[in-house]
């Protein structure tokens, strides 16, 4: 019975020691768990709170810097655990508040920071909310950071934005979550789930996790942290009741016959007790943590209402938002939908209904009206449930999201204020970008737009996608409507060639108006397709000269205009996309040339004659540079006494290759690179050193006649140069050509001839008979001297007629006091005639031919004309 005794009294002692250990366990439990659920409750407030910030970014994502610190300023007013908000559009940070001593932040790019760079990407890619920490802040002290991925919505495509990084202050979250006071009964140490071994603390010891603790999980946004819990003073503490169990167990060994078999049962059935109460209280605890959690992280107010009594419990919270006294009194549905908006009454009462008798799930939006007119935007869910026995009864919570709703209202009205001004912008750009690239008159695009799609067109020709034709068009006798109808007219005509060409052109065809009256059709056509090559360009530019050659009324008045087109093609060997504007120009110079109203296209031969042309017009330029140019003189003898009477001088080029050129060698292209008056001026000048050097050596020249071209006499400076060179009176005379002249002659001209005469320096009509001269002209000039042209003076051996005309220009000289002289005289018949008819002078290969002025000395020294004659 003693061995009983002692084995009751261990086992007992054991026993209760167990109870105690696990009852300890149970409240270290407990605490924990209160602690983890504070933790959790505190971080997913301060997150929910910045994922109003994430929603407000999301809507607006070009929201202004002032706007985003007033929003994160609000922010951090609500919970003094946060410290630092930032936003980084595109990873790189743009946004920070506080900004004061956060400056360096601005600027700085997640990905180049390898620290952060996984936390952000991880954030981004799976686009949930990421939670860092503990790390060691810059402004001293540990904290969480929240990295936030927001998104925005274009269109309908989701579109990633950036990040939104929230500092949460450690210090402060252990302190808010109960771990900042000394009486706490138990000891804590927390660690991240997944830190590796000898990672740093959260909080505590170390020594704590070597002291078999109690472990709760306290679950944070995309992480988890693990309490490790023991009781102040460890776990091998005394329990208060074993001195009572003791005495117990001395008085039970003292009442021997008390049935142990009873007080075996008895302690089962206590044990029974222990087990069902400690399952309640962890259920308990679970319920309270989803209770608590559901109060810290957003400030709701908490009702539950009896279904068939109407009774409502209201929390403090409750009555603050529908502006009743925090007095704990009961309520009913009246208190409730007298607050109502009267505008959303009717419908908040029937969800509330349906929710009630049918689904059993309350969700609704409504506005408050409160006593003093303040209007307030309620959220409310809820749930129906029945306890055994028990009405049913429908619980929930409401919250305030009126400045949700206004910084939506604000968000849409900005977006759609923004949208506006972008359409607005938008709009504008195209009527520029249209006006920029498109010609005002006839609506067609410009020489800009051309350059734009010839440049286009290069890059896929290179491609080998597509080749091109272009013609360009100039409108022939636009001058003269334009001058002698006005403006109108001409740009009536501008217009009407421009319908022409739309209306020709095929689709695919570029039509634009490159200048005053010229106009580019440049035809793109993929390599390969039927139109493509020259007889499409044959074909449209036949189409256009037939249709612009149709006179157009315009005014009463019938104006006919032509057009001249210059084709140019890629097709061939010499295809050069860059070149075809400037093969097309050159092309259609060459059609003018050939006398309008007609098409040229651009192929080698003229290429190469353009290079000829090109290289020879580099020649005559070298050529004045170096003096090339002489003056050669064919004599002019007295009919009657064939005398010399004067000398032409005649431009001659000595070129280092070919030897002598004349004129028709150089002359024309000379006319094109305007320099016919620079070598004018030289043959002049060279005359007049001949003249001096012949007097010197005793050879008598009376007069030099130089040839000086029309753009020579429209110069204003002609006179001053002049003035300058030693001219004798009488010893020089200028040959005009014909065609320059006319009975209404240009000013500058008619000035500059004027002041040449008082110069001393006669004036002579060069090529008579072959131009525009009039009786009313030559009377105006006066000239000294006309020169009939070798066309004239060639037929007079042979043609009774062409010798009467030759005569009648000689009496048509002699009555108007002019002296006349014959160009083209080839034989000695030819003098003999001319003679007869009255000629003044004569000159031509009969008597000499051209020579230089060395020569010219030999030649009046042995007088061989007069042999010949």
């Amino acid at each position: 019975m003693l061995g009983l005794i002692l084995v009751a009294f261990v086992l007992v002692e054991y026993r209760t020691r167990a109870q105690h250990l696990e009852n300890l366990r149970a409240e270290v439990y407990a605490r924990a768990t209160h602690i983890g659920t504070r933790l959790e409750g505190n971080v997913n407030g301060d997150l929910q709170l910045v994922r109003g910030l994430v929603a407000a970014l999301a809507a607006d994502p070009s929201m202004s810097r002032e706007r985003f610190s007033a929003f994160a300023e609000s922010l951090m007013q609500a919970s003094e655990r946060l410290t630092h908000i930032a936003a980084a559009p595109g990873l790189v940070i743009a946004y920070v508040h506080p900004m004061a001593g956060n400056e360096p932040a601005i600027g700085i790019d997640y990905l180049a920071q390898p620290a952060q760079r996984d936390a952000v990407l991880t954030a981004r890619d799976t686009g949930r909310l990421i939670l860092a920490g503990p790390v060691d802040l810059v402004q001293g002290g540990k904290g969480l950071i929240g990295r936030f991925p927001v998104f925005t919505d274009v269109d309908g495509d989701r579109r990633f934005w950036g990040i939104v990084s929230a500092v949460i202050d450690l210090e402060a979250l252990l302190v808010a979550s109960g771990l900042g006071g000394q009486d706490l009964p138990i000891e804590v140490a927390i660690v991240p789930r997944d830190a590796p071994a000898g990672a740093a603390m959260v909080f505590g010891s170390p020594e704590r996790l070597a002291q078999d603790p109690v472990i709760v999980e306290a679950a944070l946004p995309a992480t988890s942290w693990r309490i490790h819990a023991v009781p102040r003073g460890g776990w091998s503490q005394t329990p208060p009741s074993i001195w009572q169990a003791r005495g117990l167990l001395l008085i039970a060994s003292l009442l021997i016959l008390v049935p142990i078999v009873a007080t075996g049962r008895l302690f089962e059935e206590r044990q029974r007790h222990i087990v069902e109460l400690s399952r309640r209280e962890k259920q308990l605890s679970r319920l309270s943590r989803r209770l608590r959690l559901a109060l810290d992280t957003s400030r709701v107010g908490v009702w539950e209402m009896e279904i068939e009594s109407k009774d409502l419990f209201w929390d403090d919270r409750m009555n603050e938002l529908y502006g009743y006294p925090a007095d704990g009194r009961l309520r009913d549905y009246t208190f409730w939908s007298r607050r109502i908006h009267p505008e959303d009454l009717p419908r908040a009462t029937m969800e509330f209904r349906v929710a009630m008798e049918e689904t059993g799930r309350y969700h609704s939006e409504y506005r408050v009206l409160l006593p003093e007119g303040t209007i307030r935007h309620i959220r409310a869910i809820g749930t129906v449930y029945r306890d055994f026995g028990e009405p049913a009864r429908i619980v929930g919570v409401n919250w305030d999201v009126s400045a949700d709703i206004a910084l939506n209202e604000d968000l849409k009205r900005t977006k759609t204020l923004t949208e506006a001004r972008n359409h607005e912008l938008e709009s504008a750009k195209e009527r520029i970008e249209f006006i920029a690239l498109h010609d005002s008159l006839t609506g067609l695009p410009n020489r800009r737009y051309l350059d734009q799609v010839l440049a286009e067109h290069v890059v896929r020709f290179e491609m080998g996608a597509e080749t091109a034709g272009l013609l360009h068009i100039d409108l022939d006798r636009f001058k003269q409507i334009n001058d002698t109808l006005g403006h109108a007219a001409g740009d009536a005509m501008l217009s009407h060639t421009a319908r022409i060409l739309r209306e020709t052109a095929r689709p695919g065809d570029f039509v634009a108006r490159v200048g005053g009256d010229e106009f580019v059709v440049l035809c793109r056509r993929p390599l390969g397709s039927e139109e493509e090559g020259t007889p499409y360009l044959i074909e449209f530019a036949d189409r256009v000269i037939e249709l612009m050659h149709q006179p157009v009324q315009y005014d009463g008045h019938e104006c006919r205009i032509g057009v001249s087109i210059g084709i140019a093609s890629n097709t061939d060997a010499i295809a050069d996309p860059k070149q075809l504007l400037v093969h097309a120009d050159i092309a259609l110079y060459r059609a003018k040339n050939r006398g309008r109203n007609r098409y040229h296209i651009f192929n080698e031969a003229l290429r190469l004659e353009i290079v000829s042309n090109k290289t020879t017009a580099d020649h005559i330029l070298t050529g004045i540079e170096k003096g090339q140019f002489l003056a050669h003189y064919q004599p002019q003898f007295d009919a009657e006494t064939l005398e010399i009477v004067g000398v032409e001088a005649l431009a001659r080029w000595n070129h280092p290759t070919k030897g002598l050129l004349p004129p028709n060698a150089f002359m024309k292209i000379s006319e094109e690179i305007n320099v016919v008056d620079q070598i004018d001026r030289i043959i002049l000048e060279q005359g007049l050193a001949d003249l001096a050097r012949w007097d010197r050596q005793g050879l008598h020249v009376p007069k030099v006649s130089v040839n000086v071209s029309a753009r020579r006499l429209n110069d204003d400076e002609l006179v001053e140069s002049l003035r300058r060179l030693p001219i004798e009176e009488g010893r020089i005379s200028f040959e005009l050509v014909e065609s320059i002249f006319f009975d209404e002659q240009d000013e500058t001209i008619a000035w500059n001839v004027d002041l040449i005469k008082e110069l001393g320096i006669d004036i002579e009509i060069d090529d008579f008979g072959t131009g525009y001269a009039s009786i009313v002209s030559l009377m105006k000039l006066k000239p000294s001297q006309l020169k009939i042209d070798r066309q004239l003076v060639l037929p007079i051996v042979q043609s009774i007629a062409q010798r009467h005309l030759v005569q009648s220009i000689i009496d048509i000289g002699k009555s108007l006091g002019i002296k006349v002289l014959a160009e083209g005289v080839e034989t000695m018949e030819h003098a003999r005639i001319l003679k007869t008819l009255g000629c003044d002078c004569l000159q031509g290969y009969a008597f000499a031919r051209p020579m230089s002025a060395e020569e010219l000395i030999l030649f009046s020294r042995d007088r061989r004309w007069r042999e010949a004659s």
